[in-house]
């Protein structure tokens, strides 16, 4: 079964409303506020999705909002609904197998990263697929039911 690259308000807002569990790939940790790597991860957990902090650096870092950190998506136990992405178009290839295994409902590319192959790979595991959007943008726009 193919993904479905999302591009359009009503299907971003029904992933919305099927996501509990958000893997965050590249999360800063708590005191990078101003980081958007850090205030969106930190925006979503303030609004009650429960937060899985997947860090791409930082190897001495445990937690992030008092949960435990983990080194791939992969091995995080229990599904995940969306894998929030906060790396560079370049950066993302080294974690395609790590996603696809993961299995995740959808992946998303946060503003600003944009990458067909990559995507076009992880629509033919089953998984769906939003690019160059903010999730933050799109949590607040769906929440006000704009």
């Amino acid at each position: 079964m193919r993904g479905t690259l999302l591009q359009h308000h009503r299907d971003i807002d029904r992933l919305l409303s099927q996501t509990r569990r958000i893997a965050v790939l590249g999360i800063k940790p708590e005191d990078r506020a101003p980081a958007p790597a850090q205030m969106i991860p930190a925006y979503l957990h303030r609004v009650g999705y429960d937060i899985v902090p997947v860090p791409v650096y930082y190897p001495d870092l445990a937690e992030v909002f008092g949960k435990p950190v983990h080194r791939s998506v992969s091995a995080i136990p229990g599904r995940v609904d969306l894998v929030d992405v906060f790396r560079k178009p370049e950066d993302l290839e080294p974690h395609l197998d790590d996603l696809i295994e993961a299995r995740p409902r959808a992946v998303w590319l946060q503003t600003g990263i944009r990458h067909d192959a990559f995507a076009e790979r992880l629509l033919q595991a089953g998984i769906d697929v939003v690019q160059d959007q903010c999730l933050m943008v799109e949590h607040r726009r769906w929440r006000s039911g704009a």
